[in-house]
């Protein structure tokens, strides 16, 4: 029993030093590295996403991105903490087979478990032709990211299994999932044109905490995708052209 019980602690071990040492591509650095206290959120390693279900390639919860853009992100954590928040990381770099299974799940009416929180108000055939989901993704270039500001001191949001109840990602924020985030209007993930960054529909809070964040991103040479107001990528991104895909380890 002690001997099966030494092999098990090994074997955990040798797991997580493999975690740890699993090669990056080059020029990319683990977020932890560089600024382990942004709160990481991985959504695409569990099950609460809107495909329901972990993500190919998302072998480990870790934010990998371009030493460039980690760097920035850390520019960005040292600002924002002097008024009392943290940022929050949901998405990272995304590995091509990533974005492969995105669009494979997008072409399966079926499979839509999700559907009532991240895009109730859309048929899953939409979802591709309004580019909502694409065959390419800025963040398999490693300098985009989906992020959020909390208040100082939170960490990730409660765990979330397929199976729990499920509620409209654009309810109000006292109904909708409980995200440690500030309130910016609707979930992450939210197919739903109040996603927009610029919305005319939200309140003048979630528009506040909106502009906050942007500002303190292009601050640090981030640039905002309008239709989703927690995606950003690195104007001056050193792989423009190239599209990664080693799974996060």
């Amino acid at each position: 029993m002690i001997l099966a019980l030494l092999g098990v602690v090994a074997t955990l071990a040798l797991t997580a030093c493999a975690s740890q040492t699993a090669e990056l591509p080059a020029g990319f650095t683990r977020l932890s590295e560089v600024a382990p206290d942004i709160v990481q959120e991985i959504r695409y390693n569990g099950e609460h996403n809107f495909m329901g279900r972990p993500v190919t390639g998302y072998n480990a919860p870790q934010c990998w991105l371009t030493t460039e853009a980690a760097q920035a992100l850390a520019e960005v954590q040292a600002a924002v903490k002097t008024n009392g928040y943290s940022l929050k990381v949901y998405d990272c770099y995304r590995p091509q087979r990533a974005v492969n299974d995105f669009v494979e799940w997008a072409k399966d009416p079926g499979d839509d478990v999700t559907r009532g929180e991240f895009y109730p108000r859309l048929a899953k055939d939409q979802l591709f032709p309004l580019g909502l989901i694409a065959a390419k993704s800025g963040h398999s270039r490693g300098s985009t990211v989906d992020v959020t500001l909390v208040p100082l001191g939170s960490t990730a949001s409660p765990q979330w299994a397929v199976g729990d109840p499920i509620v409209d990602c654009a309810a109000p924020v006292g109904e909708r999932f409980a995200d440690t985030s500030i309130d910016m209007g609707t979930g992450f993930d939210c197919f739903d044109p109040l996603a927009a960054t610029a919305s005319p529909d939200i309140t003048a809070e979630q528009r506040a905490n909106r502009q906050l964040l942007v500002s303190i991103m292009e601050a640090a040479g981030f640039v905002n995708l309008p239709e989703e107001w927690w995606h950003y990528t690195l104007a001056n991104e050193p792989f423009p052209k190239t599209f990664f895909d080693p799974a996060i380890q």
